[in-house]
C-alpha cells in the first residue's frame, strides 16, 4: 500500500503535461483563427478597413492586377514565378519530409504537409465564400483576394520545418524563415495581386492549421523557449510601429507592416513547440 501511494503522485505531472501542452495549442489555433475572423471583419467589411489596405497597398486596393510603380517589380515578379512553379513546392514539401525523417518526427512532417496542403485549399475556398462589399471608398472595388494563397503556402512551410527540426535549429531557421516569407508576401502586394489584409489573413490561417498539426502530433510547449517568442514579438511590434511612422504609407509601409505581423504570428509557435 505505501508504494501505491508513493507511485501515485509521479503519475500525474506526466499526464498533465502533455494534456496542458495540447490545450495550449488548441487555444493558439482558436486564438489564430479568431484573428483571422477579426482582420477579415475590419479589412474587408468595414469603410476604414478598406481605406488603410488602400493607404498601404494603393493599387492593389483597385482590384488585383495593378502593379505598384516602383523597381522592385520586376524582381518581385521573378520571385513569385519562381516560387509558384509546382516543381519548387514539391521539392520543399519533400524536404519537409526527409527532414522530419532524419529528425525522427516524420509524423510531424507529414501533419506539416498536410497543414500546406490545407492552407492553400481553404484559403481557394475564402476568396469564393467571402464577398467584399462596395462601401464608396474612392479607388476600392469589390474584387476579393482574401487571404493570399502565396503567403499562405510560404507561411505554412516555415512552420511545417520548425514541426521537424530540433529546438536548436529550430531558432535559426525562423530568421531566415520570417524574410522569406515577408519577401513573398511583399511581392504579391508590389505586383498588385494582392491587399496587405490579405497576406494578414494567409499568415494566420497558416499558424491556425500549424497548431492543430501540432497537437494532432503531440508537440507541446517548451519552457526554454520563451525569451525566443518574446523577441520575435518585439520585433514584430517595432515593424508595426516602422510601417506606421513610414510618410505617406505606400508599398515600403505594406512590407514594414508584413514582416511585422509574420513575427508577432511566428513568436507564440516558438514558444509553444517542443
Amino acid at each position: 500500500m505505501n508504494t501505491l501511494h508513493a507511485a501515485s503522485p509521479r503519475t500525474v505531472p506526466e499526464r498533465s503535461g502533455p494534456l496542458r501542452g495540447h490545450r495550449r495549442l488548441l487555444g493558439a489555433a482558436l486564438g489564430y483563427l479568431v484573428a483571422l475572423g477579426l482582420t477579415c471583419l475590419v479589412f474587408v467589411w468595414t469603410r476604414d478597413g478598406q481605406r488603410l489596405d488602400g493607404w498601404l497597398v494603393p493599387r492593389a486596393e483597385r482590384g488585383g492586377g495593378y502593379e505598384q510603380q516602383t523597381t522592385l517589380v520586376e524582381p518581385a515578379k521573378t520571385v513569385l514565378s519562381y516560387f509558384g512553379d509546382p516543381a519548387v513546392l514539391v521539392v520543399l514539401l519533400g524536404m519537409v519530409l526527409l527532414v522530419g525523417a532524419l529528425s525522427k518526427r516524420f509524423l510531424a512532417g507529414v501533419a506539416g504537409v498536410a497543414a500546406v496542403l490545407c492552407s492553400v485549399g481553404i484559403a481557394r475556398v475564402l476568396k469564393l465564400l467571402v464577398v467584399r462589399p462596395d462601401l464608396g471608398v474612392d479607388g476600392s472595388t469589390t474584387h476579393n483576394s482574401f487571404p493570399s494563397g502565396h503567403a499562405a503556402v510560404a507561411m505554412g512551410l516555415l512552420l511545417a520545418f520548425l514541426l521537424v527540426l530540433p529546438g536548436r535549429a529550430r531558432r535559426w531557421v525562423a530568421v531566415p524563415g520570417v524574410a522569406g516569407v515577408s519577401v513573398i508576401a511583399s511581392a504579391t502586394m508590389i505586383t498588385g495581386w494582392h491587399r496587405f489584409s490579405d497576406v494578414v489573413g494567409a499568415v494566420l490561417l497558416a499558424a491556425a492549421l500549424s497548431c492543430l498539426a501540432a497537437a494532432l502530433t503531440h508537440r507541446y510547449d517548451a519552457r526554454d523557449a520563451g525569451l525566443s517568442g518574446l523577441v520575435w514579438a518585439g520585433g514584430g511590434l517595432i515593424a508595426l510601429v516602422v510601417a506606421v511612422v513610414l510618410p505617406g504609407g505606400g508599398v515600403f509601409s505594406a512590407m514594414a507592416a508584413a514582416s511585422g505581423c509574420t513575427m508577432l504570428a511566428v513568436a507564440p509557435m516558438l514558444v509553444l513547440l517542443r
